[in-house]
């Protein structure tokens, strides 16, 4: 009989201590108030990148998230990405991870991870189709740089909810080649407005876009391509909304 008491000590000991294991993962993950900024390009250099990220570290100083850096795709990995709430691709290009990295990356999100790009983050890893479905877009060109019209389609979100109805300003204006099914566009571009050049998409042209995507939430705005875009305080702000979605907050 003592014997039988003691074996189920043993048990309940144990089941108590996956519980407590288990618990205080599901805290931190929950709790992570992180994200990485990564800017690796493998192609077109943007030179607003610095500009990018110092504003970024910035609302995160002024908004209560720390910030990591990094051009170095060896960062993609299980055990340092699990540090953070969001992965914010800030204008990469080209082929920037292998395929351990990529697999690493999917897991992420797939465990209930977080992801933002911005401006260049759909000129990028055009070979891997999950990415692609991730970012919602492929670039295919843009015109000169100029003034449009931006229509805030949906103003209810947490990066729009700030803007105007019809939001004019200069930025580098990407037509896409392909988009993904089911985006829940945010803000579309009118083509009247400037000259959207070859490649024109007509009147169905979003620029800012979100959307639950393999276990976990992807954002995606279209502006950023200039140093002035950082300095901009509706801009910012829209950034702002953006992270807060890719890191799980509504408000």
């Amino acid at each position: 009989m003592k014997q039988t008491k003691k074996n189920h000590f043993t048990v309940l000991t144990a089941l108590l201590a996956l519980v407590f294991v288990f618990s205080t993962g599901t805290s931190f993950a929950k709790k992570s108030n992180k994200v990485l900024i990564f800017s690796k390009t493998a192609k077109f250099h943007h030179q607003s990148i610095p500009a990018g990220i110092k504003a970024i570290m910035k609302l995160g100083e002024e908004n209560g998230f720390k910030t990591d850096t990094t051009t170095n795709s060896k960062n993609f990995n299980k055990e340092n990405l699990k540090q953070y709430a969001a992965v914010i691709f800030l204008s990469p290009t080209g082929d920037v991870l292998d395929e351990e990295q990529q697999q690493a990356f999917e897991q992420y999100i797939q465990s209930g991870g977080g992801f933002m790009g911005i401006h260049a983050a759909t000129d990028c890893e055009y070979d891997w189709a999950w990415y692609g479905n991730l970012v919602g877009a492929y670039f295919s060109s843009h015109p000169k740089q100029q003034e449009a019209v931006l229509k805030v389609t949906d103003r209810k979100h947490i990066s729009t909810k700030h803007l105007p109805a019809d939001w004019k300003r200069k930025d580098e204006w990407y037509n896409f080649k392909w988009m993904a099914p089911d985006l829940k566009v945010l803000v579309s571009i009118d083509e009247t407005s400037y000259d959207a050049g070859k490649g024109k998409m007509g009147a169905n042209h979003p620029m800012a876009w979100y959307h639950n995507f393999d276990g976990g939430r992807a954002f995606y705005t279209e502006l950023g391509h200039t140093d002035e875009s950082y300095k901009e305080p509706l801009f910012l702000q829209h950034l702002l909304g953006g992270i807060k979605y890719a890191m799980g907050k509504s408000k």
